[in-house]
């Protein structure tokens, strides 16, 4: 059978099949993840604390899958065959973005497969770090609107949006309202800041989450907008947040040139990797306009091209 048509259904698998598609440029065997987490472990591990009390928070469960040391993560995101990624930290107050932005772009010159990332926070100071990062070759900076609590439209980060738009440094957003709602969060509010700088490479993380339709309508209006993949259509997600019955077809109908990338939130997810490939792989299957095409573009093409990997 064909990559397409071979159901995943354990993280063994994954690699044989990755090397089955074909992937890359010279048709090498690696996926490129945009959004991992590897963060200071003192920050890791409060982050762990939070999902630990999921219940109180969101409701139900949430179990980190790969609860593992720093060297043990890597080296299992080496066996299921990534070969870049992109390690997303976040602020949840003022004066911490600096810092973290530092602690990324440090981390990733230690590690071969890592793309350097940055963060950044409504503040005054915004644009002097992004400035340093970007004189550092940062590839990707992420913002976590739900987790800082902020309005991507402040004022204060009018200027940033604008520097990383006239760099054509993307940004991945967490904007929707999943797992659950923010005081800024919504579509709607991201929408806005698309509007004042549409060049600037917008990637929406989790799709949008819950918000399926409006992120497929932002990206749509805005051809500087992606969506990533992260937790989107595995089973867990799908029992509070399910794709609209007709999504491999609106893909096919809106997902060219490479709109769509792979993103995993590894390693705190509360299911093994497999799942995110799997789930990709029906998408594809779902639509003939789609099929490995749609595969290699979102597993390797479409992430290398926007951090610049290969």
């Amino acid at each position: 059978m064909s990559p397409l048509e071979t159901p995943l259904g354990s993280d063994d698998e994954v690699a044989p099949w990755v090397r089955s598609l074909g992937l890359g440029p010279d048709g090498g065997s690696g996926l490129v993840d945009v959004h991992v987490h590897f963060l200071p472990d003192r920050m890791l591990q409060k982050v762990w604390a939070y999902f630990d009390d999921a219940v109180s928070h969101y409701g139900y469960d949430w179990p980190i899958h790969y609860r593992l040391p720093e060297d043990e993560r890597l080296a299992r995101l080496r066996s299921l065959g990534v070969e870049a990624f992109a390690p997303l930290v976040y602020p949840h107050k003022p004066d911490m973005a600096a810092w973290l932005t530092g602690w990324a772009l440090d981390w990733a010159a230690q590690v071969p497969e890592a793309v350097p990332t940055a963060t950044l926070f409504p503040e005054e100071s915004v644009t002097t770090y992004l400035g340093d990062a970007l004189e550092r070759g940062v590839r990707l900076v992420k913002a976590h609107v739900q987790v800082g609590g902020y309005d991507p439209r402040d004022p204060l980060l009018d200027p940033a949006w604008g520097l990383l738009a006239e760099a054509g440094v993307p940004v991945i957003a967490h904007c929707g309202h999943g797992p659950i709602p923010g005081r800024h969060t919504g579509l709607d509010v991201i929408g806005e800041v698309m509007d004042r700088h549409p060049r600037l490479p917008l990637v929406l993380a989790h799709a949008g989450l819950p918000d399926y339709e409006a992120a497929l309508g932002l990206l749509a209006r805005h051809p500087a907008v992606r969506l990533d993949t992260t937790m989107v259509g595995t089973p867990f997600t799908e029992a509070f947040a399910p794709l609209p019955s007709d999504w491999a077809a609106r893909l096919a109908d809106l997902a060219g040139a490479g709109r769509v990338v792979l993103g995993t939130d590894f390693p705190n997810i509360p299911y093994a990797y497999w799942r995110q490939l799997e789930a990709i792989r029906t998408w594809a299957a779902a639509d003939d306009r789609l099929g490995e095409p749609f595969l290699r573009s979102v597993l390797y093409d479409a992430p290398a091209a926007l951090v610049g990997h290969g």
